[in-house]
């Protein structure tokens, strides 16, 4: 009786000092969302406004991608892309880990018969059959249980959030990829335009000459305009083709042309709110797994702490053992055992030390990684918002660019036929006027990349 009330005293000591490894996971106080995001006078002031109720990441990516062909390319994507489907692997591996530790609270059980022979010289041959039930249970009185379940939990979670990742970033890269090869028709286009405009300029300048009004130089210097002009076609049909193979290799299916529109058609969202910056801890998919790793990391130092504390084990067996044949057709000797056990680790302490500090260090590492993820969500915010801002300041004067190099290019053309201009003026004005029109193109790609980067950076596109 003495030593019973003794282990009784003992398992309330140790509950008492163990309290702390029931605990469930908070996020850890030092980290913070607060300054996340500069500058946010970037965005539209109405949007913001209401940025503690709106949050561009959580519109739906059919609001905010509209081409009927770029929408059946992403749902293409979702369906066939290696890497999510991957990632939905992943996610089934969490879900059986999880069940595999919620069923560590069952008693185990196993049926073991047995049979023996036995003779010996001048015996007649002893059969002996037995068919006991084991069962083994343990009492997760110190968390030993708990913890490794709980973790399992956060991992499933953090799976999860791996997929939504590879969502944002599946839709964002089908979407990119797809204006890239708009953008690319489009500077092939304008530049197939120049060289015909080019091309023309020689034959004229070719005619002219056969009446000495040019100079065989003037020739040369506009054929090697007009080839340097048509030498980057190839560069951009080029372009194009590695782009539908890279396009092609998201869907995951072999190398081939792809049906598109024009950029001209293509209309994305020009008012959005980026929230505050709080809500990246819920909307940005990393974020979240990384803080689930960080939960995971933190349980596992539990399940190390619990390492020190006794397991408490019921084990016992019921079943019949009988000897000769008769056992088969009639009742044996019923048997029948139970066992309480604690096992309190002894010379195991230099073992749980060492593992309770690499858990520890884990945590901290995990910690550190969950910090520098959330100021890259933040950055990548910021980067977006300031290119946004930026391409849509130049667009005016690019604009203004474009028209007055056309206008020069023309004039200086009209001039060039009239004999006031030289043919360098004139080669030099349509140099310019391509100049301008690639970069009002790109400047446009741009600022369709900054939507991108700032819905992906929202946590657009996860559901």
């Amino acid at each position: 009786m003495k030593g019973k009330n003794i282990i009784t005293l003992m398992c309330a000591a140790a509950l008492l000092s163990s309290c702390h490894i029931y605990k469930a996971y908070d996020r850890p106080e030092d980290i913070s969302a607060e300054g996340l995001y500069r500058d946010t006078a970037l965005t539209n002031p109405d949007a913001m406004a209401a940025a503690d109720t709106a949050n561009f990441g959580n519109v739906p990516w059919r609001e905010v991608f509209t081409d009927p062909q770029l929408q059946g390319y992403i749902e293409q994507a979702l369906a066939n892309n290696a890497d999510l489907r991957t990632a939905m692997l992943n996610v089934e591996s969490a879900q059986a880990a999880l069940l595999s530790a919620r069923l560590a609270y069952l008693p185990q059980l196993s049926l073991n018969p047995q049979g023996t022979l036995s003779w010996r010289k001048g015996t007649q041959n002893t059969r002996t059959y037995s068919l006991p039930v084991n069962a083994s249970w343990q009492i997760d009185l110190f968390g030993q249980i708990l913890n490794p379940k709980r973790a399992a939990q956060v991992s499933l979670r953090q799976a999860q959030y791996n997929q939504q990742a590879v969502q944002t970033q599946l839709v964002a890269n089908v979407a990119s990829i797809y204006y890239t090869l708009l953008m690319l028709d489009r500077q092939l286009e304008i530049t197939e335009s120049t060289a015909e405009v080019l091309k023309d300029y020689v034959e004229t300048m070719e005619a002219m000459y056969d009446y000495g009004s040019v100079t065989s130089a003037a020739i040369e210097q506009s054929r090697s305009s007009y080839a340097q002009v048509v030498a980057s076609l190839s560069d951009l049909r080029q372009s194009i083709s590695e782009t539908e193979n890279s396009f092609c290799l998201i869907l995951n299916e072999p190398a081939h042309a792809i049906e598109r529109g024009v950029l001209e058609d293509q209309a994305l969202p020009t008012e959005f709110s980026a929230g505050i910056p709080l809500q990246l801890l819920s909307n940005r998919p990393d974020v979240q797994a990384a803080e689930m790793a960080l939960a995971a990391c933190y349980y596992n130092t539990n399940s190390a702490r619990a390492a020190f504390y006794p397991q408490i084990t019921l084990s016992g067996s019921l079943g019949w053992t009988q000897q000769g044949l008769k056992g088969l057709i009639s009742p044996g000797n019923l048997i029948a055992n139970l066992v309480g056990a604690i096992t309190q680790p002894l010379f195991y302490r230099g073992t749980n030390i060492a593992r309770l500090r690499q858990a520890r260090a884990q945590e901290e590492q995990a910690k550190i990684a969950f910090q520098t993820t959330l100021l890259s969500a933040g950055n990548e915010v910021n980067n977006a918002l300031t290119l946004y801002q930026n391409t849509a300041d130049k667009a005016e004067m690019r604009t203004l660019q474009v028209n007055s190099s056309r206008k020069a290019a023309e004039d200086t053309k009209e001039l060039f036929n009239l004999g006031t201009s030289t043919y360098l003026e004139v080669l030099t004005a349509q140099q310019s006027y391509l100049s301008a029109q690639l970069s009002e193109v790109t400047d446009r790609y741009d600022q369709m990349q900054a939507v991108i980067n700032l819905y992906q950076a929202l946590g657009g596109g996860r559901e």
